[in-house]
Formats: structure tokens, sequence, C-alpha cells
């Protein structure tokens, strides 16, 4: 495996650098945070940019780009705003992987050119009040009526329901003995009657956040259905994997800009004579944070190249998301330690890497399930 970058790949993140220091300055993100309000505007302009298409092929507009190339875009996109990078993903992922791996002919020319040209964005609808880390157990029906599907049922942590034009949702359409069996993959236009959503107060992830939907004899045409009927639990299963490359990306970006902020803190804040980061209290915290920065992006490009070669497992998947996940959670915990208490103050940008950091080994497949993951790819 060769960890050095082509000079393409460099001249590309200069480019998303340069736009996104342009377009998503810290302040920015602390005012979408603040009024939480998604960042539109940094939004379209990587869209204007051709952005959205990097991992779409040519014959739809996009680029074909590599998962290395996502990775580095992910990256860079997460660093500067984690949930910028974050609807970026979802996107990319639910709008733009899943379309061109499972879509009708119809589905891809109909929809993944206006994905090139961001004018579409998408969310994921798994998660029900009942069915979280057990996904599988989920009760959502989609049943069929001449040439539509009815769907009826409750939806939790849809983020982005509300600011989305469709939703990849998974639904029952069958009942079999084994429950991942019997679901199927629906594109959902989320201004359809009969859908109801609701905004859900959270800790943290403010500025997109998340929502409850609740589903009521929203019919929707056949023609809606992605992939094989009953056989959607497989795709879900795809697109995770694909989700996982993109939020530990860009949750790394996030970790780094957390360490990069305390480690300015500590060289400029002066006690007792002299900069914080001279103690070697503090200079052991930025080490430790350093090293599982370095980490994280070892194992965030080694899965990229991984994805690139196919040959990608679940396990390496949640070797990666657990791992990012817990080190942008422990990285984001030392920094608002060096701060002390400026870090507890909301002037200050670490207590939002605090607080959008504890998602991380939460939500989409909690750290628990990760580990359980592992576990059985070693036979145990």
């Amino acid at each position: 495996m060769d960890f050095s970058f082509t000079p393409e790949q460099e001249e590309m993140r200069e480019h998303v650098v340069k736009l996104l220091d342009d377009v998503c300055p810290p302040e920015y993100a602390e005012r979408c945070d603040r009024e939480a309000k998604p960042p539109r505007e940094a939004y379209q302009a990587l869209a204007k940019h051709g952005w959205f298409g990097l991992a779409i092929p040519a014959e739809y507009g996009g680029s074909g780009g590599s998962p290395i190339d996502l990775a580095i875009l992910l990256e860079e996109a997460g660093r500067h705003f984690e949930e910028l990078g974050v609807w970026l993903f979802r996107t990319l992922t639910y709008g733009g992987y899943a379309v061109l791996k499972h879509g009708t002919p119809e589905q891809k020319k109909s929809l993944l050119p206006r994905v090139v040209k961001g004018e579409l964005s998408f969310c994921f609808g798994l998660t029900e009040p009942h069915s979280g880390s057990d996904a599988a157990a989920l009760k959502t029906r989609a049943t069929r009526d001449g040439d539509d599907y009815l769907i009826n049922g409750q939806k939790v942590f849809t983020s982005g329901m509300d600011i989305s034009d469709y939703c990849l949702l998974v639904a029952r359409t069958s009942t079999h003995d084994k429950k991942q069996q019997g679901i199927t993959n629906f594109l959902v236009d989320t201004k359809l009657p009969g859908i109801q959503v609701t905004r859900i107060e959270t800790l943290g992830q403010r500025s997109i956040g998340t929502t409850q939907v609740f589903y009521s004899n929203v019919r929707v045409p056949a023609s809606a259905v992605l992939g094989a009927v009953d056989r959607g639990w497989e795709g879900a299963d795809a697109y995770l994997q694909y989700e996982r490359l993109c939020l530990s990306a860009a949750r790394t970006g996030a970790a780094m800009a957390a360490f990069e902020y305390a480690l300015n803190y500590a060289k400029s804040r002066e006690q007792f004579g002299r900069p914080i980061g001279k103690f070697q209290a503090i200079s052991h915290k930025l080490a430790d944070m350093k090293v599982m920065l370095d980490v994280s992006r070892t194992l965030v490009y080694r899965f990229a190249w991984l994805m690139s070669q196919g040959k990608a497992t679940r396990h390496d998947a949640a070797v990666v998301k657990l791992y990012t996940s817990e080190s942008y959670k422990s990285v984001s915990d030392l920094g608002l330690q060096i701060l002390g208490g400026y870090g507890y103050c909301m002037e200050y940008p670490m207590q939002r890497f605090f607080r959008d950091s504890r998602l991380a080994v939460i939500g989409a497949g909690s750290s628990e399930i990760q580990r359980n993951i592992i576990a059985q790819g070693l036979g145990l």
C-alpha cells in the first residue's frame, strides 16, 4: 500500500481547502451551530465547484474519483465544519453511491446528474423507536397497492429529513423467520402527503440536527423501489460500509481541527511565566492526541484503499468506525481539559467539538456494536 497521495490528489486537496477557507471559516461554523441553521451557503458552494460529482462516473456528469479522493474531500469538509461533511456524505452516499450501485437505468439517469449539480439532498431513514442497534427489527411497513406502495410507520433519528429532497427509506415488505429478509429500500420524496417531520432537540450536531418522522398511508410509486424487493437489507448493509468511510474521514478532520485549536491555545496561553504547553501534563495530552490522529488517518486511508481494491470487509469498516469515533471523542475531551474553564465557555469552539463528538460513539453504529462485529470477525 502506497501512503502517498498523487500530485492530482494533492492539488485536489489544495483546491477544496482554499474553497472551504473562504466559504466555511470558523465563525461561519460557530454561527450555524449557535443558530441551528444548516450550512447552506457552504454546501451550495461545494456543489457549484463540482465536488458533488467527485465519486460519480463521467457518464452522469461526475469525475469518477476513487474512495481515496472521497476521503480527502470528506476529511477537509469535516475539518472546516463536521456537519457540513456529514450533510455532504449523506447526499454522496444515499443519493450517489446507493443509486449508482442498485438503481435502475431510469433512476440513475434521472437522479445522478442532479446529485452532481447539487440540486438534490438525501437522508437515510433506518432507525425506529424500538430498533436502534437491532436495526433489522424495523416495523415500518410498505404494502403493495396496485402500482404503488403505501408506507406506514415511524422513524427516529432521520437526520436531515427536514432539509432533504429524498429519504432512502428502509421498510418491511414481507415477513420471514429471519428478520433481515423481507426488507426493501425506497427513494421517498420527502414532500409527499402523509409525512410528518418533527425536529428533535439534541446536545450536539445542532446545525443540521435530527428528526423523528411519521409515515401515514404515504403513497409511493413502485418505481421508487431501490434494488430488489425483499432484498433491501443487503443494500442497506453496503451503504453503511460506504457511510463508515465518509463519516470516519469527516470526523477525523473534525478531530484535527479540535487538536489544532488546543495546540495553538497551549502555545499562547501562559501560566506561571511560560506557555502551558511547556508543562509535561499538557504536552503529554497533546502528544496522545497527535498519536490518535495519526492512527485515525492511517485507518481511514487504509480503508479507502481497501475499498478501491474491492477488498474492504464489514470487519474493516467496524475497525475504522470504532477507532476514529473513540479518538474524536477523546481528542475533544482532552482539548477541553487543556483550555480549562475557557473550554467550558460557549464562546470558545472546543465545547462544540466536545458536544458533537459525543454522537460519534453512538450514532451510525455504536462503539459496542462495532466491537461485536470485530469480535465476530475474530471467530468469537
